[in-house]
């Protein structure tokens, strides 16, 4: 897709400043023009030079600069662009914007902007914690500027928690897809998904679990939201913020969330089971901290309910899409599962080491229905789930 559109980007001064780079070189890629604007700040944590390099552009770092006609930089690029992205946007900046302040270029070209305006905050997690952050963040949305990210992780300070810029990639997905949104190919349809791990307890202390980030369930929300669905999101325990827009339903265990999707299946057309759901929880659950004791210990399970089979057994059932992680027999094992439940579409995906999937920012599905299959190369999470969601409308719209 080649995006003819102006985009203005304002530099601050974070650690996150080198992830801006990438950014530019995304939008150039793909046909964009880019203008860079950077805060003195900036400059102490990555050059001028390389986003001029990146950008084709000099970089504009002065308010009143002299090289420009009537040294009025600031109202001519706020009229040149078609966006304003400011990444990172550090909480100094988010203050300044939000208070209205025009100290610097670039705080200046904020409220000289009339274009769409959008924020990717990066900063340390008691920094995004602090409740005036979360003031000036709202004040800002209140004025139409639209926040993306930040993420949770690990920080440059040695620290984990909510504050870091998110990736170039995402950032320049939710971008493209705003100022070049394509054809909504689920408007007005309920879909329900269902994302992430579920926790079995042992004791007040341990539980069972599994791997499952959540990152391609709540990728998948966003996709379907984009597509102009309505999404209810049934999450098990993640580190993801909920996608906005979407009716979001917390659980924790398989049972938990066996009850919600069979009571959210029944309203909507669309059921997608990304979930990694427990295939086996205990038998007891002990009130009292299991105690260390002998050389082995045996823990009795019992098979947990099998929500796919159940959702896809409605009458009448909402068009199912059912998952499976394998390891091996990749195809033989997904058509059986597809056959067996009932399902209308599968989307397999291989696990293991250098294949994607759990714990990675990348993967890649081989998706089959009864009579077809589509291969689904790997990429990122974010462009994966809209390929995917595309795939669904198309069968879901035959059917």
């Amino acid at each position: 897709m080649t995006i003819n559109k102006h985009i203005l980007l304002g530099v601050s001064g974070g650690i996150a400043a080198y992830k801006s780079a990438e950014l530019v070189r995304l939008f150039r890629k793909q046909g964009a023009e880019v203008r860079v604007v950077m805060t003195k700040s900036a400059t102490q944590f990555i050059s001028a030079l390389t986003f001029q390099a990146l950008s084709g552009h000099p970089v504009h770092t002065e308010l009143l600069d002299v090289e420009t006609e009537n040294a009025m930089s600031h109202i001519s690029l706020a009229r040149w662009a078609d966006c304003l992205i400011i990444a990172p946007a550090t909480a100094n900046i988010i203050a300044k914007l939000s208070h209205g302040l025009a100290d610097d270029l670039l705080s200046t070209l904020y409220l000289a902007a009339t274009c769409p305006v959008y924020l990717a905050p990066a900063m340390n997690q008691a920094m995004w914690n602090k409740a005036v952050t979360f003031e000036n963040i709202e004040r800002l949305k209140k004025h139409g500027v639209k926040i993306i990210g930040p993420e949770q992780g690990d920080q440059a300070c040695g620290e984990t928690g909510f504050g870091r810029m998110s990736e170039p990639v995402d950032i320049y997905n939710h971008l493209t897809d705003t100022i070049e949104p394509q054809t909504p190919c689920l408007q007005g349809i309920k879909v329900l998904i269902s994302a992430g791990p579920t926790r079995e307890p042992l004791d007040p202390v341990r539980y069972l679990t599994n791997r499952s980030s959540g990152k391609m369930g709540y990728a998948l929300a966003k996709a379907a939201l984009k597509a102009g669905a309505e999404v209810t999101l049934v999450s098990g325990p993640v580190a993801l913020i909920s996608p906005e827009n979407a009716h979001l339903i917390k659980v924790e265990t398989a049972e938990q969330m066996y009850k919600a999707v069979l009571s959210e299946a029944v309203n909507h057309a669309i059921y997608i089971g990304a979930a990694a759901v427990a295939d086996y929880s205990p038998i007891v659950i002990n009130s009292e901290k299991i105690k260390k004791q002998g050389e082995q210990t045996t823990i009795l399970m019992q098979k947990s309910k099998d929500i796919l089979a159940e959702v896809s057994a409605l009458t009448p059932p909402p068009f199912t899409v059912g998952f499976a992680a394998e390891t091996q027999d990749l195809e033989a094992y997904a058509r059986e599962k597809l056959t067996r439940k009932k399902l209308d579409m599968i989307a397999a995906n291989w696990v293991g080491k250098e294949q994607g999937g759990f714990d990675s920012e990348e993967n890649a599905l081989h998706v089959y229905w009864a009579k077809g299959d589509k291969t689904l190369a790997m990429t990122d999470k974010t462009k994966l789930a809209e390929q995917l969601i595309r795939l669904i409308a198309e069968r879901f719209n035959n059917e």
